[in-house]
């Protein structure tokens, strides 16, 4: 890969950067409990981290009704800032150092997640990566999210860039997805919540595992 290809690299959250499976299995099986819903397994619910909350519960209850999904997605968002007082997510090893040495290169690095943007504003604060990040896309920003092309598309737009020069960064074949709906590269993580066989599925274009091996695939 020629370093001059890329100039944009898109990152996804959580699973990718932050560290923040416990907290959203955790939240996820309090909110269920609040609302006395049948009980999911750890693997259950962080099979649906990188949806929209509206899209994890849909996921996990097929026969849930609307209106019950708008209240857990509240009840979610209440939990999970209450949880974040007791364990506060950490930074995978090596995205600290990464992220500052790609926007050292001159890389412009930013994050399009399925999580609120003022969450991540306080995340990416909390984990010290803030001033590498030109641009944070969260869940109100889009229309239509994950695994559709908006979050890139909007991204693109917003920093002039082209699909051809860009590189989506994610952990869930739903991140692969919306990078290839694009029309830009992708590169799968395999310690975050998905698989290196479920990336591949996707088509993914480069798989690695470890955060550090962006700077030699650049």
């Amino acid at each position: 890969m020629e370093q001059s290809k890329f100039k944009l690299i898109i990152f996804d959250f959580d699973g990718t950067l932050g560290d923040t499976r416990r907290n959203i299995v955790m939240t996820m099986q309090m909110t269920i409990a609040e609302h006395q819903l049948p009980y999911r397994h750890e693997d259950e619910c962080a099979s649906v981290i990188g949806l929209p909350l509206a899209g994890c519960f849909r996921t996990l209850f097929p026969d849930i009704q609307e209106e019950l999904i708008n209240q857990c997605a509240e009840t979610y968002r209440r939990i999970f800032n209450e949880n974040l007082q007791k364990i506060q997510p950490q930074a995978f090893p090596g995205v600290v150092d990464t992220l500052a040495k790609l926007h050292q290169k001159g890389y412009v690095l930013t994050i399009a997640s399925s999580r609120s943007r003022n969450s991540l504003t306080e995340l990416t604060q909390q984990m010290g990566i803030a001033d590498y990040i030109s641009l944070l896309l969260g869940a109100n920003d889009v229309k239509e999210a994950k695994p559709q092309p908006e979050p890139v598309l909007k991204t693109l737009g917003a920093m002039h860039f082209d699909a051809s020069e860009t590189l989506v960064v994610g952990d869930m074949d739903v991140d692969i997805l919306m990078g290839a709906r694009a029309g830009a590269r992708t590169c799968g993580v395999t310690y975050g919540n998905g698989s290196r066989e479920t990336l591949a599925a996707a088509g993914a274009d480069y798989i690695i595992d470890d955060f550090a091996e962006l700077l030699t695939l650049l």
